[in-house]
């Protein structure tokens, strides 16, 4: 068990950090690589604000600055707990083994997710 508590108390500091540090004010955080040298947004941008609003409740507000990484944050809480749960029973940690089918597949959505919110009508997909 000391491996996911490990786990869980670098994520809940992580996660507490950007609820103090708010990301929606200039000059907390170092600004996108990609959207400072070109303009365009990367599946990640937004990726901080959508943490702060999580931390402080706001899903409305997460899901629209960055709707791929609170489906993350989802995921990896949801493999976490079955981690846990299999490790109070003294069973195996998950193996995580995704078919390439499926790897391909979140990469198109990434993609196509990426492409949307940089033309002109994906505006309301910006961060």
């Amino acid at each position: 068990m000391a491996v996911p508590a490990g786990l869980l108390a670098a994520v809940a500091g992580a996660f507490a950090y950007v609820g103090v540090v708010d990301p929606n004010e200039p000059g907390h955080y170092p600004a996108c690589p990609l959207l400072r040298l070109t303009g365009l947004y990367c599946p990640g941008c937004g990726g901080l604000r959508s943490a702060h609003a999580v931390a402080h409740g706001d899903l409305p507000a997460a899901l629209q600055a960055n709707a791929p990484a609170v489906l993350g944050y989802a995921v990896c809480a949801v493999l976490w707990t079955v981690w846990v749960v299999r490790a109070t029973r003294g069973g195996p940690p998950p193996r995580i083994d995704p078919p390439p089918v499926l790897l391909w597949s979140l990469g198109v959505l990434l993609l196509a997710f990426t492409v949307v919110r940089n033309l002109p009508f994906g505006g309301w997909l910006h961060p």
